[in-house]
């Protein structure tokens, strides 16, 4: 356990609210208020997102990126980028407040300000690649977080566990490539993106992807976990660990069919939080992805959190 510190931050902005997404899309401004609404009542130490620094962002975009993404932006209504992707005259301001937000979460953590941190934030970021927005997400949130955590404060390995439904696709590509990421994502296949193949391990063997079937279920889900996830993550021994918590594997999502129960959340954390207190000093780095019915989201962030604030006290 990490001694000293007794609180959870809960890092997020208003300003995430003004990415609007068109009617009917699945990424709407409602789900930051579901979340929002559903931690209202745990004693959190709330903090304001500041806008991502540019260096931060340069670390795994380029600056064509971020130039595109302001070219594009509109001042009315919304654009697509493409079939899933859209932008509204908020967006970017939105994008620069959610990668704030992880390396805010990293700042506090590392440096005593809290046992851990969740980022409630939109848009998602794990699908983003360096010059791709793409599924809803428009700069790599994790990622920017990792690289602030590796080359501003000088640790020497960081893990990545992404429970999300979908691969996290945009986060392998940022990171795979840095032998001091080790990353894993559990997602259901065949679903889009369609990549996230288990064979597909990166260069330097810190990828693991595990696919899951469409109605996979709690026990599979929690198997496979304890056989193939923890012990990953403690034999590489991280000095700090990000969770991409999406909560889209839920049985109650319109979007997949993993069938995971609010519980199942609550138990990762808990168990991700065991090798925290293990490896690096129960230093754990959460951001929200995906999650698109909006009572089993708020009802899974709030079971995360909780946990969260629990081990952290």
């Amino acid at each position: 356990m990490f001694l000293g510190i007794m609180t959870t931050a809960l890092i997020t902005h208003p300003d995430c609210l003004g990415h609007v997404t068109p009617p009917g899309h699945p990424e709407q401004v409602a789900r930051l208020d579901a979340v929002i609404g559903a931690l209202a009542d745990i004693d959190l130490l709330r903090v304001s997102a500041p806008m991502a620094a540019e260096d931060d962002l340069l670390r795994v975009h380029p600056a064509a990126h971020m130039a595109a993404l302001r070219r594009a932006l509109p001042e009315t209504g919304h654009k697509a980028l493409d079939a899933d992707t859209w932008l509204s005259p908020g967006s970017l301001a939105a994008a620069y407040r959610g990668a704030g937000a992880v390396v805010r979460a990293v700042d506090m953590v590392l440096g005593g300000e809290a046992a851990n941190a969740f980022s409630a934030i939109r848009p998602p970021g794990h699908h983003a690649e360096a010059e791709t927005p793409m599924g809803f997400c428009l700069f790599g949130n994790v990622a920017v977080g990792v690289k602030h955590a590796l080359d501003h404060h000088g640790l020497n390995r960081v893990a990545i566990v992404d429970f999300d439904v979908h691969h996290g696709n945009g986060t392998q590509a940022l990171l795979q490539d840095d032998p001091r990421v080790l990353f894993i994502s559990s997602h259901q296949m065949p679903l889009w993106p369609g990549t996230g193949d288990p064979s597909d391990t990166g260069e330097h063997d810190n990828v693991v992807n595990i696919a899951f079937p469409a109605g996979n279920g709690s026990k599979r889900f929690r198997d496979t976990y304890e056989r193939d996830v923890f012990p990953r993550v403690a034999a590489f021994s991280p000095d700090l660990l990000f969770i991409s918590a999406g909560f889209d594997a839920h049985r109650d999502d319109p979007l997949a069919g993993l069938m995971l129960a609010t519980e199942d959340y609550a138990w990762v954390t808990g168990r991700l939080c065991d090798l925290a207190d293990e490896v690096c000093q129960g230093r754990v780095v959460s951001a929200l992805e995906g999650g698109y019915d909006l009572e089993a989201l708020g009802a899974s962030a709030a079971a995360h959190v909780k946990v969260l604030k629990e081990r952290g006290t």
